[in-house]
């Protein structure tokens, strides 16, 4: 794919023509209720639209959203099960969440947010804001907008709603990873009112995670920002794709680890984590003695013997003392494709038969590793110059090695760097701010306790 050049605020313009004519451990907004009634996924761990281009501005903890619930309905309707909303949006901004002028650039905007915070902060918006509102509130948004430069402060004294501050409410969402509905509710709302005082410190603590990394930017390399729960393919110092991704629960946390890309897994086995074992495996077989069977996983002893499952006492932790692996397979909680991140968290990105929850706005839900949307076009990505069968490891010739079932390695001629990065707040080379959830309540710990991010790949 060619690099693109189109700017987030050109494709803003395409939306609406007078855009062209302006320059604490806290709940995710996207949950209906508080993260720990999250219902974790019991898989294994692997695994829109443009931000907005608003400049650093001049110059906590975050509310739960709680959905409105629909009235109890009677008879048949009593069973339907609820319209979920969908709020959330992943980006198509050609700027790489990570850069190598990221963290000077982010702790440059954590002090214009600490510098608003200290003289008062910005307006808080007491409720929802559509086309018809009218009055003091859309004053009050209009001046909460300018002072982070999503709307020119030319326009702040009018107090009815129009393509400009349209614009500006879109500018907003998209750069806290929103859709760009132009409307003022929900997460939008609670994410508006974000202290000025805890944008500076997730913008402080992000700097802090970052600023000693030695990654190295290569012409080709990926970034997994975990509190975006997305995955970015960078090109020539653009991205070139970005993809929806399932990261790490709160128990089973994505850790900040840089490595290199080695090889691409098809139809791989998953051995399964003793952890995991201990916790899922062993309760459920108590519960169901064929789950094992089931499930298509093999206990192998220390030789690569099979044992018998009936043979072991479940009642005990005799299993964890076994490897258990399962099958290639439509089943198989890896998916089809692993690409293999030596690393020595033992975490990597993979595909997963879990598909629908790609299609969800909370995707903090695995056991640690990163499951990817898009996993062959990535992979296909990944493996431009490795020669395949006929020719390139294209997707459509992915697609079929995998229809054969069996396990297939494909190596890299090239490693590719990939750094996994914990980012609630960053801020561009031109000035574009960005905010996500921090899900881990990590912007409260001290930066010292940051794993892995300042991690240099391991020598090819």
């Amino acid at each position: 794919m060619m690099r693109s050049s189109l700017s987030a605020l050109a494709f803003l313009s395409l939306l609406s023509p007078a855009l062209a004519q302006q320059r604490n451990e806290a709940p995710s907004l996207l949950s209906a209720e508080p993260i720990q009634q999250q219902s974790p996924d019991q898989q294994p761990a692997a695994d829109a639209v443009p931000a907005a281009s608003a400049p650093a501005p001049d110059a906590q903890s975050r509310p739960t959203v709680t959905l409105e619930q629909p009235k109890a309905a009677k008879g048949k309707a009593a069973t339907k099960a609820p319209v979920k909303v969908r709020e959330a949006a992943v980006s198509l901004d050609p700027e790489p969440s990570f850069q190598p002028g990221t963290a000077n650039a982010t702790k440059a905007a954590a002090e214009k947010y600490s510098a608003i915070a200290q003289a008062g902060g910005w307006p808080q918006i007491n409720g929802d804001v559509n086309p018809d509102t009218r009055g003091e509130l859309v004053l009050a948004l209009r001046q909460r907008l300018a002072m982070e430069g999503d709307l020119d402060r030319s326009q702040i004294d009018d107090d009815m709603v129009d393509d400009d501050l349209t614009q500006a409410i879109k500018s907003f969402q998209l750069r806290v990873g929103l859709k760009p509905t132009g409307v003022v509710t929900g997460a939008t709302l609670s994410a508006i009112n974000v202290p000025a005082d805890v944008r500076a410190r997730q913008l402080s603590a992000s700097a802090a995670r970052i600023e000693n990394s030695k990654f190295g930017f290569e012409d080709r390399h990926v970034i997994v920002n975990i509190p975006s729960a997305s995955v970015e393919a960078v090109e020539k110092g653009a991205v070139v794709r970005r993809y929806a991704a399932i990261v790490g629960d709160i128990k089973h946390q994505s850790p900040q680890v840089s490595a290199l890309i080695q090889d691409v897994n098809l139809n791989p086995t998953w051995t399964l984590p003793t952890s995991i074992i201990r916790n899922e495996i062993i309760p459920k077989m108590q519960k169901n003695p064929n789950y094992l069977t089931q499930a298509k996983i093999r206990i192998l002893d220390g030789r690569g013997n099979e044992i018998d499952p009936r043979t072991i006492n479940w009642k005990t932790e005799k299993a964890a003392g076994y490897r258990l692996r399962q099958d290639p397979g439509q089943s198989n909680s890896l998916g089809f494709i692993r690409i293999n991140m030596p690393n020595k968290e033992a975490v990597y990105l993979h595909d997963t038969p879990a598909r629908g929850k790609f299609e969800e706005d909370y995707r903090f839900l695995s056991h640690g590793c990163v499951r990817v949307e898009g996993v062959y076009e990535l992979a296909e990505w990944i493996l431009q110059g490795v020669k395949g069968p006929d020719g390139a490891w294209d997707e459509k010739t992915m697609r079929a090695k995998v229809k054969t079932k069996e396990r297939t390695d494909i190596k890299l001629t090239k490693h590719v760097p990939v750094i996994w990065v914990y980012l609630t707040g960053w801020a561009s080379d031109e000035g574009t701010v960005h905010f996500r959830d921090d899900v881990y309540g990590l912007d409260v710990a001290p930066a010292a306790s940051t794993r892995e991010a300042a991690a240099e790949p391991a020598t090819r």
